[in-house]
């Protein structure tokens, strides 16, 4: 039986005490655990035919896969290249939740982003509760807000009390990747922006 080799035949005597310690331990497990066993005829002699035959399966399996995770990628990159061209970090199915603001403490809204059509509009649908009725010709109005700013209106509506109130509204811009939405509460000839009364959470 060949006896195991000598811990400072393979190290030498240059390594720090603290690794020599470290690799003492190892060296005594490794030469505790013995050799490995020895590598059986059918192993040492290769893969037969009948092996190669019967793996036949796996590489088609295989090729479905990644033909499936080619296919996924293409998809992605022209949703990406899609939303590049047209100039906007929005895609269609975002949720943007909106809360009141001291003008309507109470009052809360969704407002859901729906896929462009083909001649640049962008339909949205809000969803909104718990904003004060506005009589006479008031009325409340949805603001694209860009870099911080009104940038443009988007639809107008009225609410009725203790319900829940659906509007279709339309964005026919090109959106930005940072464009937002407020709503606010508007006068009979209010030509500028009014109070705010519903901002981004």
């Amino acid at each position: 039986m060949t006896q195991p080799p000598d811990l400072e035949q393979l190290i030498g005597s240059d390594v720090e005490a603290a690794e020599r310690a470290r690799l003492q331990r190892v060296h005594s497990l490794l030469v505790q655990a013995g050799p490995p066993p020895e590598i059986s005829p059918s192993i040492q002699s290769g893969p037969t035919l009948g092996m190669t035959m019967s793996g036949r399966p796996r590489p088609v399996r295989r090729r479905v896969l990644l033909l499936a995770a080619a296919i996924s990628i293409l998809g992605l990159a022209f949703l990406g290249g899609y939303i590049a061209g047209n100039g906007s970090g929005k895609t269609p199915g975002t949720v943007m939740q909106l809360t009141g603001t001291p003008a309507a403490p109470s009052a809360f809204a969704s407002l859901q982003i729906e896929p462009v059509d083909s001649a640049g509009n962008w339909p949205m649908r809000l969803s909104v509760k718990g904003l004060p009725q506005l009589h006479g010709h008031w009325y409340y109005e949805v603001f694209l807000m860009r870099h911080g700013k009104p940038y443009a209106p988007c639809g107008s509506f009225k609410v009725a009390t203790n319900q829940v109130t659906v509007v279709q509204l339309n964005a026919p811009y090109r959106l930005m990747h940072n464009d937002t939405w407020v709503v606010t509460k508007q006068t009979p000839d209010s030509k500028a922006p009014g109070k705010i009364v519903l901002r981004p959470v």
